[in-house]
């Protein structure tokens, strides 16, 4: 879907004027009818199309789409070799093609054609690396951090958590085995109906990250007087150990007794050290922000390659956002390892679709300001070059948000496209690692998961050098896929060994999750 050339690494160019040679455009030959530009052009300059070369009748900014060939209105739009939407009026050859003449039309009719049965899947080559450096857990699993949590059940009491883990911070930096103690706040757990989906969502996801692999040790803390109790979360789990505050009599008796539970904890690390573990014991959340027309290009196929590594070693993977794969949930289909996996996909847009419209939305909405400067029109679009994080490996399997994560290989859960919302589930699903591509330039953490952030140019990478774990811009064809791809699997089981992510290293994802809120808040 991506067999395309080009040698742009994302470096800044100035924009080409009339009188120089035609500019060549990036498409897949055959089947795209529009292709893109690799640096901004000026209006008038030669670009070359189908059959020849034509001035360029608008000012086209870089990553921006042209047409290739004729397009009539309501006529298709390819890219990738794929449908990205339909003409709105009449496009010519060397027209700029973006939001004033490109659109979904009916997009409630798009079906993915039938196609053929896939062969056998094969890597697209050898891992490089059999295991990584974990901390091995009693009950056998394996960590990429060890982090102690102070989790709050509620909004009420994220305050105190925060107060507790500045204080437990300060008085453990530098413990033996401690990567951190971490409050993990939100701003939900009242004022919602007890039994509702939303209410069941949020507890699963509180669940979630109180068993999470990363966490060594947690630490609740209630209010006391709230919807969402401790033990209608967490059961008589042992290994969550709970503290109210309006049962201790308040903040400072609350911050106290906590400490004293935390310096507890801490002791209990000191023994443990990282040892070699076995790859399918790595867990790795697929995300991408801040899209641009390279992340379909360059970035995306590139995780791509490393998920499949991965996959083929006995891992698991894990890519969300529904609605990013609207548009392109065919070639997850077509992928499915059974057809109860391929039915459950239809359902979830189905459920989709209803809920966007329901609240007077639409699916085409998710584009951001961000996205179409950056030359992505539709969601289609967007969702064609989402889906190549996934790779090529089969689906074995689709859960709910938060829902664990337990097939080898590829699995698809059912998140928002938020980031901040998607990461939450998938972390509470048990990924134990995130890969993070962008295109505009996301900052993002995860604690108590590492995130390695992987920018789709150079130019970005070289901008933002302090956010970027990994340049992707250079891997524009197949080939580079491949071989970057291979790089960044390395580099990804190197984080998973405790190699720090640069958002790691600026402290983000130190406190915040976010829940999936849905439902009624009464």
């Amino acid at each position: 879907m991506t067999n395309v050339r080009g040698t742009d690494t994302g470096a800044a160019a100035p924009a080409r004027t009339a009188g120089e040679p035609a500019v060549p455009l990036v498409a897949r030959p055959g089947t795209d009818n529009i292709g893109l530009v690799r640096t901004d052009v000026a209006a008038g300059t030669p670009v070359r199309v189908a059959r020849g070369v034509v001035p360029a009748a608008d000012d086209i900014p870089a990553g921006h789409k042209v047409a290739v060939s004729p397009i009539a209105a309501g006529a298709e739009v390819r890219k990738y070799g794929e449908v990205i939407g339909v003409a709105a009026r009449d496009i010519r050859p060397g027209e700029h093609v973006h939001v004033h003449n490109l659109g979904l039309g009916d997009a409630t009719a798009r079906a993915g054609a039938p196609r053929p049965a896939p062969p056998a899947w094969r890597p697209p080559a050898e891992a490089t690396r059999d295991h990584f450096l974990g901390y091995r857990r009693a009950d056998g699993r394996a960590a990429t951090r060890n982090y102690l949590a102070v989790l709050p059940t509620v909004n009420c009491s994220a305050t105190v958590a925060r107060m507790i883990a500045q204080a437990a911070n300060d008085r453990h930096a530098g413990a033996p085995g401690l990567d951190g103690v971490i409050a993990l706040t939100h701003d939900l757990g009242c004022g919602m109906a007890e039994g509702t989906e939303g209410d069941d969502l949020l507890r699963r996801t509180l669940r979630g990250y109180a068993r999470h692999v990363n966490i060594a040790g947690v630490l609740t803390v209630s209010l006391g007087c709230e919807v969402n109790q401790p033990e209608n979360v967490f059961g008589d789990d042992p290994a969550v150990r709970t503290l109210t505050i309006q049962a201790l009599g308040g903040t400072a008796a609350t911050v106290n007794a906590a400490l004293d539970r935390v310096a507890e904890m801490v002791g209990g690390l000191a023994t443990l050290a990282r040892e070699p573990v076995g790859l399918h014991e790595l867990t790795l959340g697929l995300q991408c922000g801040g899209s641009d027309a390279y992340s379909g290009l360059t970035a995306n196929p590139t995780l791509g390659v490393a998920a499949d590594l991965l996959a083929a070693a006995g891992g698991r993977v894990v890519l969300g956002e529904t609605p990013e794969i609207y548009g392109a949930e065919h070639l997850l289909r077509d992928r499915a390892a059974t057809p109860a996996i391929a039915e459950r996909l239809d359902e979830l847009i189905a459920w989709w679709q209803r809920y966007v419209t329901r609240h007077g939305a639409a699916l085409d909405n998710n584009p951001s300001k961000g996205n179409r400067a950056g030359g992505i029109t539709t969601i289609w679009e967007k969702s064609l070059g989402a889906v190549l994080k996934s790779g090529s490996s089969p689906l074995n399997g689709v859960v709910g948000y938060a829902e664990p994560v337990t097939a080898p290989g590829l699995t698809f859960m059912d998140t928002p496209g938020y980031d901040p919302v998607s990461a939450t589930g998938m972390v509470a699903g048990g990924a134990n690692l995130l890969a993070f591509t962008t295109g505009r330039g996301s900052l993002f953490g995860s604690r108590p998961v590492p995130c390695l952030k992987i920018s789709t140019t150079s130019r970005l990478y070289q901008h933002m050098s302090g956010d970027m774990d990994f340049d992707a811009g250079p891997a524009m064809s197949r080939d580079e896929h491949v071989r970057y791809g291979t790089r960044l699997f390395e580099t990804l089981v190197d984080m998973a060994s405790g190699a720090p992510s640069k958002s790691e290293a600026l402290g983000f994802g130190a406190e915040e999750i976010v829940p999936w809120r849905m439902g009624a808040v009464l």
